[in-house]
């Protein structure tokens, strides 16, 4: 999970901040959503500050959330989510989500290997993470990601820990091009700035979710990866 400091997890202030970007985290909710009926219960699989879990909890399922990191677990208990610091503490899991979170694991093969364990035959996983070590900015070091990722190095991971992937694909096409340029003029101190982020939700994401429909096969700023557990 998430490295954890003598001071917690460092990345909280931009958890934060991304809280308030309101189309990504919609589109975010939707994919955990596809096939999915309320009231079925769902693992988020690094909750973090709540954000997504509170979602699905508002649209009517039923969510149980993994978070090691001990003042993120308490930030999630005191808002009445269900809350487990490890995922072997779960009993089989059937459907499983993980937003932004699997870059923040060193060990990120045994980690998946777990989550295989874990799951029943025929459970499903979302996970979305960051694209492409060319787009490896301040940010990515101020929160603690260890790497970002191809949509062949992503595949190749859940498919030697045992899974099946149904569909694997970029995301955020004009994002790859703003992180760029974040990287190359932007902070250095890795902070996102609220004002920019809204702008880009606002007026930026929607256009760049249109423009996936002809470039998620190729590039993105975020890759996103669906799987299913087909044998013990």
């Amino acid at each position: 999970m998430k490295p954890q400091e003598d001071n917690g997890y460092t990345g909280i202030e931009n958890l934060d901040v991304m809280a308030e970007a309101k189309n990504y985290n919609t589109y975010l909710a939707n994919l955990v959503c596809n096939n999915q009926e309320p009231g079925h219960e769902l693992v988020d699989f690094g909750a973090g500050t709540g954000t997504f879990a509170q979602m699905m909890v508002d649209r009517g399922y039923k969510v149980i959330c993994i978070e090691p990191d001990i003042a993120l677990s308490e930030r999630l208990s005191a808002a009445g989510l269900s809350v487990y610091g490890s995922i072997q503490q779960v009993d089989k899991i059937e459907s499983l989500y993980s937003l932004n979170v699997l870059e923040h694991i060193e060990d990120d093969f045994s980690t998946v290997v777990n989550l295989f364990g874990q799951m029943k035959i025929n459970g499903k996983i979302l996970i979305y993470v960051p694209a492409f070590m060319v787009l490896f900015t301040s940010m990515d070091k101020r929160v603690g990601h260890f790497r970002r990722y191809t949509k062949k190095q992503l595949i190749e991971l859940f498919e030697q820990a045992g899974f099946v992937v149904d569909d694997a694909r970029y995301a955020d096409s004009l994002g790859f091009f703003v992180t760029l340029l974040f990287k190359w003029f932007g902070s250095n101190t890795g902070e996102i700035n609220l004002r920019a982020l809204k702008i880009y939700d606002t007026f930026v994401f929607p256009l760049s979710r249109f423009c996936d429909f002809l470039f998620s096969p190729f590039f993105g700023k975020n890759v996103m990866l669906r799987a299913r557990k087909t044998r013990a």
